[in-house]
């Protein structure tokens, strides 16, 4: 399955929404979609995982990554719409604590407007 990504940048957040499949052979994509941010003066990333029904270890990779960039970059980085497939390999790799997860873009996108 092919993967989708749109993204915009709406009062200084990025928005970046994902469909199909996160694997090693679609990941450089959302990574590629993800970089541009972390080098804008944006106060916050949300990624909308919510049309992801399947991610191999790279789409985990390429969302440390992203953590780790945000962190560096003091931005927030906040994960939505992790379905069970999503929220289940997180939990696997004890990463789902290390993320901020919240349920859906306009609850996470509602956090960040106000800090």
């Amino acid at each position: 399955m092919d993967l989708k990504i749109k993204s915009e940048e709406k009062n200084n957040i990025g928005v970046i929404i994902v469909e199909g499949e996160i694997d090693m052979l679609t990941s450089p994509g959302l990574r590629n979609k993800l970089v541009p941010y972390f080098k804008k003066k944006v106060k916050g990333i949300i990624v909308d995982l919510s049309g992801v029904l399947f991610m191999d270890s790279s789409g985990i990779a390429t969302l440390v990554e992203g953590l780790q960039w945000s962190k560096k970059n003091n931005k927030d980085f906040i994960l939505t719409g992790l379905g069970t497939n999503v929220l289940n390999s997180l939990s696997l790799t004890k990463l789902d604590n290390a993320f901020d997860i919240k349920t859906d873009i306009d609850g996470a996108y509602k956090i960040l407007c106000e800090r």
